[in-house]
């Protein structure tokens, strides 16, 4: 009889061994509940971008873990990719298959909570929206958010989502909030995974930004803090005067994030600190959305006809948040910042000390298109924020303070804009001051440049082999990136026009 590890749950072995026994017609019938009709609109992928759409051979929506080992056993034994699907966040092509889906949104539920150790578990359907207000009844908050919360956490977990602050007992890398994974693996297997020695830390730290590679994760134990408001300060400075002082800049508070208007030459910086002052709403509606949504985006519309327009709208919404503001209100409300419209985005992850060089060099080749008759016109700012250095083997802050930069092409009104040639040359100035490309958003890397970047690239492929010998967590994106052969085929290489996805436009 094989032995059982101390992390790996005997239930699900046993569960596991009884799938094995059964027909695959029987397998078909049991997710019959949970399969998503053709003919619906969920059958199809399409990520929240608008660039990626995908028709896998068969979507599913568990509720309940034996339901996911059910979905499993039958694509290992079918010989298809799988891969799981939410809110589709991800600017990328990450989790488009043509073989099965796991849609994540009905595993969205509150399993546990501990106030008095600040210990939460969710399952990872669950969006961090509902997980901000779920905390906030228990007097609880995460200790740092990124620009959004509409992303589920399971999403945020396996991509090393950030948010921004080189505070030391706030990190920016919300995978740091993590305190354990219950993953099933692609045998059926569950376990669970962690820090401790033994509880697998190995595949811990690879899941956290293992892309969904490692398995399939049913539960998130997050270590949580007590509720608290910030305190948002946010005015304008001059570019020179923000590269001159850019690291006393950059930890002037417990969470700092600006951005580049390269039209105006000048930054817009965000300082914000816990506070326990009353209150208090930075703007007003009238300029908040009126003027910065829809002026701004019936202007965006014009600049795809014109592209001159497109300066003039970044000065203008410039000009419109050119004020010293102040805000105060809890803290996810103030993390979280409106993206207002669907878009083309990538994001570079640079060493902090590298970044000033790079910022420069961006603004000599920003000037010299802008000088250009025929020369791009980028519609929006470059965002730029901050992370200290962590030990997640495949996060683009592994073991160094990281600034990031990263660009945004909105598309107004859900329409197409050109991107491709700006984020080729701001691609190519991230590249040579030793950026690393934000997983889950455009990048040209391949398993080649990964590697020389990352410490731990071989011990990660290691692990990933060792729970997933099979591939069946390979699509076309891991492909690319790791260089790895997945269990079978892809739809779309199969000549099925029907599952193929593409980069940049709708099917």
């Amino acid at each position: 009889m094989s032995s059982i590890a101390p992390n790996e749950h005997s239930a699900s072995r046993a569960h596991a061994s009884d799938l094995k026994a059964t027909t695959t017609q029987n397998l078909y019938a049991l997710l019959a509940p949970i399969t998503v009709p053709p003919t619906s609109p969920r059958a199809i992928f399409t990520n929240w971008g608008l660039a990626f759409r995908c028709r896998p051979l068969s979507v599913f929506e568990p509720e309940t873990e034996n339901q996911c080992r059910t979905v499993i056993e039958l694509a290992r034994r079918e010989g298809v990719t799988l891969r799981a699907g939410a809110v589709g966040h991800s600017p990328s092509d990450l989790a488009c298959t043509g073989g099965f889906m796991i849609r994540t949104d009905k595993m969205n539920k509150l399993l546990h909570v501990d106030e008095a150790n600040g210990l939460v578990t969710v399952q990872p359907g669950m969006t961090l929206n509902a997980l901000h207000e779920h905390l906030a009844s228990h007097d609880l908050a995460l200790p740092s958010v990124g620009s959004i919360s509409d992303q589920s956490v399971g999403g945020v977990v396996v991509t090393s989502t950030h948010g921004s602050g080189l505070h030391p007992t706030a990190p920016s890398n919300i995978s740091l909030s993590v305190r354990s994974l219950i993953i099933i693996l692609s045998s059926g297997v569950q376990v669970t995974c962690s820090r401790d020695p033994k509880e697998d830390p190995d595949l811990f730290l690879a899941t956290l930004c293992g892309l969904g590679t490692t398995g399939f994760i049913t539960q998130v134990t997050f270590k949580c803090e007590k509720r608290f408001k910030l305190k948002e300060i946010a005015f304008n400075m001059p570019f020179d005067n923000f590269v001159d002082d850019f690291e006393n800049i950059a930890t002037s508070a417990e969470h700092v994030r600006c951005w580049y208007f390269g039209q105006r030459g000048v930054v817009r910086v965000s300082q914000c600190n816990r506070t326990s002052e009353p209150y208090k709403a930075a703007g007003s509606w009238f300029r908040n959305v009126f003027l910065t949504y829809h002026v701004v985006q019936f202007m965006l519309y014009i600049g795809r006809f014109w592209p001159q327009v497109n300066t003039w709208t970044a000065r203008f919404a410039s000009w419109v948040m050119k004020e010293h503001t102040e805000g105060v209100d809890d803290s996810w409300k103030i993390f979280n910042v409106d993206c207002r419209y669907p878009q083309h985005t990538t994001e570079f992850a640079l060493p902090l000390s590298n970044t000033p060089a790079a910022l420069r060099d961006l603004r000599t080749w920003f000037e010299k298109e802008m000088a250009d008759p025929n020369g791009i016109r980028p519609h929006f700012p470059f965002e730029v924020r901050f992370s200290e250095a962590d030990d997640v083997w495949l996060s683009p802050a592994n073991g160094r303070r990281t600034c990031w930069v990263g660009v945004a092409q909105y598309k107004p009104y859900s329409l197409p804009v050109p991107f491709q040639t700006l984020f080729a040359h701001f691609e190519r100035i991230m590249i040579a001051h030793g950026g690393r490309p934000h997983w889950a958003k455009f990048h040209p890397f391949g398993p080649n440049e990964l590697k020389e970047t990352y410490p731990m690239w071989d011990k990660f492929l290691d692990v990933r082999k060792r729970v997933d010998e099979e591939g069946l967590w390979v699509n076309e994106y891991i492909r690319r990136c790791f260089g790895v052969e997945g269990i079978g085929a892809e739809g779309a290489e199969k000549g099925d026009e029907r599952n193929k996805w593409r980069y940049g436009e709708i099917m």
